[in-house]
C-alpha cells in the first residue's frame, strides 16, 4: 500500500559556492505543497529507474537485481546477471529504456571491466541481446565506478562514467573512464558527429566531454539543447556542469602524467593547468553533498544527494546559469541517502533511497 507522507513546508535554503570567477547563487524558499508517496519498499541500494510503456517501472539494485514495479507490486525480473561483480561502489548501476519500450540497456561491473549491456524484456523475463560497450575501466575495489546511460533528444545515448580513481584516465581520451560518452544505442559506436569522430581510436570516437572525476548522470533541459551533468568532488566541490561538445572539465589527479597514484588535492576544475577548461555552473564547496542523479522537474533542475540526504532544486536562467538553490523540507534528511532521480511521463518525479536496507521508491508531486 502506498503511504502518503504529508509534511508542512519549511522555508529552507541551500548553501552553495560560487562558480569560478562568479558569485554564489542566491538562496530561495523551498516549494510549497510538495507530496511524497512511498511507491515501493524493501529494495537494496536502488540505483536507477526506467519507465515502461504500460506505466510500470524497472528499478536496478546494485547487488545485481532488477525489480519490476507495477501498481505498487514489486516483482523480481528473471534475468541472468551472474557476471555482475558487486564490490564497494561497483555492481549493477544505471539503466535506460529504449524507445521501443521492450529493450533496456544496463551498466555494470564485471571482473574484467565496466560494460553496457542491452536486454529485451518480455513480461517479467529479460534476455540479453547485445554487449553494447565493453572495456570501460574497472577498479577491483569498485571505487568511482559511476555509470549511467540516458537517451538524448537526438536519439543518441549519453553515458556518464567514473574515473575508477586512476589518475591518468580523466585526461586520456582513449580511456572511457572519467568521461561523458555519446554513442549509437544500436551499435555502441561513437556518434558520427562526435567531437573526436575522426580519431583512429574507437574509444576516443565515443568521447563527448572529458576531464571528469565521477559523473553520476546527464540530463537534458526540456525545449533546449542544454545538457547538464552532476559529479562527485573529492573532499570539496561536487559540481553541476553544463556540457559543451568536446570540452575539458579540468580534473587531472595525475598532473599531466607527472604524478603517480591519485592526487585528490588538485582542483576539480584546474584552470591553471587547463585555461580552456569549462568551470562548473555550481559547486558545493565544503562540505560535499555527494550529489547524484539529476532530472528536470517543474522547470527546475532537481539533484539528489547521498551524503547530504536531501534533494536540491536549482533555478536556472535561460543560459543555464544557476540563479538560486532550495531544499524541500519533506526530503531533507527524512529518507536518508537519495540516489536515482527520473521524471515520469506524467510529470511526477521518482527518486530512490540508497541506505542499503529497506530502500524505497518515492514519487513526488506538487511543489510547483
Amino acid at each position: 500500500m502506498r503511504a502518503l507522507v504529508a509534511v508542512s513546508v519549511l522555508m529552507v535554503a541551500a548553501c552553495s559556492s560560487p562558480e569560478p570567477g562568479g558569485t554564489a547563487p542566491s538562496k530561495a524558499p523551498a516549494p510549497q505543497g510538495l507530496k511524497v508517496e512511498e511507491i515501493a519498499t524493501g529494495l537494496e541500494h536502488a540505483w536507477d529507474i526506467g519507465f515502461l510503456n504500460d506505466g510500470s517501472m524497472l528499478v536496478t539494485e546494485r547487488p545485481g537485481r532488477i525489480k519490476l514495479v507495477k501498481n505498487g507490486q514489486v516483482t523480481e525480473v528473471d534475468i541472468d546477471l551472474s557476471d555482475v561483480q558487486v564490490r564497494g561502489e561497483g555492481g549493477l548501476m544505471g539503466l535506460v529504456i529504449h524507445p521501443d519500450g521492450q529493450r533496456f540497456t544496463a551498466c555494470y561491473n564485471t571482473v574484467r571491466d565496466v560494460r553496457l549491456v542491452t536486454f529485451r524484456l518480455d513480461g517479467t523475463k529479460a534476455t540479453k541481446t547485445k554487449d553494447l560497450v565493453t572495456g570501460m575501466p574497472s577498479n577491483p575495489s569498485g571505487r568511482h565506478s559511476g555509470c549511467r546511460p540516458t537517451l538524448g533528444p537526438d536519439g543518441t545515448m549519453f553515458v556518464a562514467t567514473g574515473d575508477i580513481a586512476q589518475g591518468r584516465n580523466p585526461q586520456d581520451k582513449t580511456s572511457l573512464g572519467g568521461k561523458v560518452l555519446r554513442i549509437d544505442p544500436e551499435t555502441g559506436e561513437g556518434a558520427k558527429d562526435n567531437p573526436f569522430a575522426s580519431s583512429n581510436n574507437a574509444n576516443e570516437r565515443r568521447v563527448y566531454t572529458y576531464g571528469h572525476r565521477n559523473v553520476q548522470g546527464v540530463v537534458f533541459r526540456p525545449g533546449t539543447d542544454q545538457a547538464f551533468s552532476s559529479e562527485h568532488g573529492p573532499a570539496v566541490d561536487d559540481e553541476v556542469n553544463l556540457l559543451k561538445k568536446g570540452a575539458n572539465y579540468g580534473w587531472d589527479p595525475s598532473k599531466g602524467g607527472t604524478q603517480g597514484g591519485y592526487d585528490e588535492d588538485v582542483p576539480m576544475t584546474d584552470l591553471e593547468r587547463f585555461p580552456d577548461a569549462v568551470p562548473a555552473v555550481w559547486s558545493s564547496g565544503s562540505p560535499t553533498e555527494a550529489i547524484c542523479q539529476a532530472a528536470f522537474w517543474n522547470g527546475k533542475l532537481a539533484i539528489t544527494a547521498l551524503k547530504g540526504s536531501k534533494l536540491l532544486l536549482f533555478t536556472l536562467d535561460p543560459q543555464g546559469k544557476v540563479q538560486n538553490v532550495s531544499i524541500p523540507a519533506e526530503l531533507d534528511d527524512r529518507f536518508g541517502r537519495l540516489r536515482a532521480a527520473r521524471t515520469a511521463p506524467d510529470g511526477s518525479l521518482y527518486l530512490t533511497t540508497s541506505n542499503g536496507s529497506n530502500d524505497k521508491l518515492l514519487r513526488l508531486t506538487g511543489g510547483a
